[in-house]
């Protein structure tokens, strides 16, 4: 078949196969679009998921009549104010958009210019273009898409549901919305009651009150400023606090000079600042802003401009570690259990009687007349019956009260011991409430950040075990270990080969003190079966670490007198992240004063 030139119309429908592959992208062009023109509202409102029509009205600056001629033709653009492509500052700036979907849908644009005396308007339908008309417009634009594909109904084929693809629209507003708080976003529709998101007041303030509309009271109430700077790259945002996760990473929004992406670098940072704070399982909800110079980053590697490439991209990685992790570090006591919400729900009654229902307080008053022998007998042999239901037994817990605490640790954060329950939570009394700590999710976090302050420091030490200890596993586990060795030996922990499926262990890290080898070296054989040689050596040596620190900790059970369960509370008031474990769970509750007489009624 000899080489022939394809006509511009079948070019201009493949090239629209690359930037318009659903609804939600035609949605992203068009705000895009606005947001570039200077616009300070943005309505969108679509129908049948987008692909009967879409409608986007901005009040930007608009278009005079000779731009908008131009602007329905391939590779035309205003945003480019010379041909270099390394100083992209607008979040369009191929000129593809408006000709891709010209090409596939039918397109209708009215826009006034502040310099023109009336609005002109413009169709293009199928990649056919009209005259330009007078139209009314009191200014900005206006674009309708209608019948999306139409002109390749091959694509719509490959499209899902109406409710799927207006919640694809929804989340691409979401993000853009994130992106620029300073503007006011409505989002419409016959699949979703509208939505409006009013524009928030500049700086970090009005941005968190922008992601607390979107994302939820939760991660406002539990959201962490975070900053980093270094080398003009600028690092900005707000973390939730480690008890907020998701199932997934689809609740960290990324954002790179105002430009919503999805960049495996900073998905990867954001694992890494985490990973002593969540269960492997468990994603955090992070929206993070990189500002850098526009010549330090490439936002043409990707048609639809959602993947970015750093030029140092090793500093960007390190700032966002760097600022999650002092924002975390900052902030290490907050939980979602500390406000005591999910606790106060938990002890709330099952039954509570409504007004009007009967109580026994105030059933009516005996008969004055005398009661019979029999009335009199009956009632005494139910009221033993009765009271038998009460007799329990012994206490199950083991409750040791102080009869007054020193007032000096009333005071303190984690305020004074009181009692130990179960011989495993620990309760402390402060000013105004009181708090339940998990003993050994506590003291696991000390022997942890331990752990981690004297490998930096100048190593871990080691007590020499005057009898070796001798650990029978399978070969494949002992090879396992024996490969990572040297990481061990780092920790304290030094093992040798003793025949097939055998293992001798020489010498422990003396921060555990006595420990149960077999059960920390099967433990530590387990992580090491998910290693893969792509993990930092610096993540290998943490995940060590925690699970020594985990076998190294107060077990629950383990009864605590009162001077241990204090000491146990003053550490974790020194102790950095001391409000999650390095598993993720919470180390206490709190519950205030005020909370506990409103599940009495008292308030």
């Amino acid at each position: 078949m000899p080489v022939r030139q394809l006509p511009e119309r079948l070019v201009n429908r493949i090239a629209a196969g690359e930037v318009v592959e659903r609804p939600a992208s035609v949605v992203k062009e068009l705000v895009e679009n606005a947001i570039d023109a200077g616009a300070s509202r943005i309505d969108v409102f679509t129908e049948g998921g987008g692909r009967r029509r879409v409608g986007i009205t901005d009040d930007g600056s608009g278009m005079t009549a000779a731009d908008l001629e131009l602007a329905v033709e391939r590779h035309a653009t205003s945003k480019l104010d010379d041909e270099d492509l390394l100083q992209i500052r607008t979040l369009g700036f191929r000129g593809e958009a408006l000709p891709s979907i010209g090409a596939v849908a039918k397109l209708a644009i009215t826009t006034r210019h502040a310099s023109e005396p009336h609005a002109w308007a413009l169709s293009v339908e199928g990649g056919a273009k009209s005259d330009i008309m007078p139209a009314a417009l009191a200014h900005g634009t206006r674009v309708e898409v209608n019948e999306l594909f139409f002109a390749t109904p091959a694509r719509l084929k490959f499209l899902k549901s109406d409710r799927t693809e207006a919640e694809a629209i929804r989340e691409v507003v979401r993000r853009l919305a994130m992106a620029r708080p300073d503007i006011a976003f409505t989002l419409a529709g016959e699949e979703r009651a509208p939505v409006t998101w009013a524009a928030a007041l500049p700086g970090a303030a009005g941005r968190l009150t922008r992601l607390g509309d979107i994302l939820g009271t939760e991660f406002r109430a539990h959201a962490i400023e975070v900053r980093a700077e270094r080398d003009g790259v600028v690092v900005a945002g707000f973390a939730a606090a480690p008890a907020v996760t998701r199932a997934n990473a689809l609740g960290q929004y990324l954002f790179v000079n105002g430009r919503p992406v999805r960049d495996k670098l900073i998905l990867g940072a954001v694992r890494a600042a985490y990973a002593d704070y969540l269960p492997r399982d468990r994603h955090p909800v992070v929206a993070l802003f990189v500002t850098l110079d526009p010549r330090e980053v490439d936002a043409n590697v990707h048609p639809a401009k959602t993947e970015v490439r750093f030029r140092n991209a090793g500093l960007v990685r390190a700032l966002i570690v760097h600022a999650l992790k002092e924002g975390l570090a900052r902030e290490g006591r907050r939980t979602a259990a500390n406000s005591g919400g999910e606790a106060l729900a938990s002890l709330r009654p099952a039954f509570a009687p409504r007004p009007g229902d009967w109580d026994w307080r105030r059933s009516p008053a005996l008969p004055a007349a005398p009661l019979t022998a029999f009335e009199d007998a009956t009632i005494s042999a139910f009221a033993e019956r009765q009271q038998a239901a009460f007799d329990v037994g012994g206490p199950t817990a083991d409750v040791r009260m102080e009869v007054q605490p020193a007032a000096d640790l009333i005071d303190r954060p984690l305020g004074a011991a009181r009692t130990q329950i179960h011989e495993t939570y620990i309760v402390s009394q402060t000013r105004d409430g009181l708090i339940i700590i998990d003993q050994h999710a506590a003291h696991e976090r000390i022997v942890y950040e331990r752990l981690k302050a004297a490998l930096a420091r100048d190593g871990v030490q080691r007590q020499i075990l005057l009898i070796p200890e001798i650990v029978e596993i399978d070969e494949a586990t002992v090879e396992r270990l024996l490969a990572r060795a040297e990481e061990l030996a780092s920790f304290g922990l030094v093992i040798e080969s003793f025949g097939p499926g055998a293992v001798a262990v020489r010498e422990t890290p003396s921060l555990l003190g006595k420990t149960d080898a077999s059960g920390l070296l099967r433990d530590l054989a387990e992580r090491m079966a998910e290693w893969d040689e792509e993990l930092p050596l610096e993540r290998r040596l943490m995940h060590v670490a925690a699970t020594m620190a985990c076998h190294g900790s107060v077990r629950a059970g383990r009864r605590l007198k009162p001077e241990e369960m204090n000491a146990l509370l003053r550490e974790m008031e020194e102790t950095p992240n001391s409000g999650q474990c390095n598993h993720g769970r919470p180390t206490y509750v709190e519950l205030k004063l005020s909370d506990i007489e409103k599940l009495f009624g008292r308030r």
